[in-house]
């Protein structure tokens, strides 16, 4: 019987730490999603799936990701933190939706190059930095917009 879950990039994995089973798992169905997701749901995705990985496991390995810089992570509007896959070494920024959930990403070379300049000028070393846009997409202000069924 062949094995339908999603295979993770090798290199993704290698980048944080020692290559398990487990953290191939939880990078693969990162690889997979549309757009951002908590550990929790992915965690429950996955053992929905039938897979063995525990929570605490999903947790670690999304946040070894993020500081490897093969994951873009967003606060919603609890605070939680969003995971999304990044195929390369860049960071993006997304514009997300608040009621849906979807997650564009955006051009952001004006933010960089601010963020190179202020780090330049400051003297300061390893400057990061976050930039979180968020708003109600077109699909679902339309919605809003719908008078209540009767």
């Amino acid at each position: 019987m062949a094995d339908n879950r999603p295979q993770a990039p090798v290199h993704d994995v290698a980048l944080i730490g020692r290559a398990t089973q487990q953290r191939a798992v939880v990078l693969g169905a990162l690889v997979v999603m549309e757009g951002f997701i908590s550990a929790q749901a992915l965690h429950k995705r996955l053992v929905s799936d039938g897979s063995p990985v525990g929570l605490s496991t999903v947790y670690r390995t999304l946040t070894a990701l993020a500081e490897a810089g093969r994951a873009d992570v967003v606060r919603d509007t609890n605070g939680e933190r969003l995971f999304r896959h990044r195929p390369g070494p860049d960071h993006r920024h997304y514009l997300i939706c608040t009621e849906c959930g979807l997650s564009l990403p955006v051009e952001s070379g004006p933010v960089e190059k601010w963020a190179n300049r202020i780090a330049r000028t400051s003297g300061f070393a390893d400057v990061r930095h976050a930039l979180e846009l968020s708003g109600v997409c077109p699909d679902c202000g339309r919605r809003e917009d719908q008078p209540p069924a009767p």
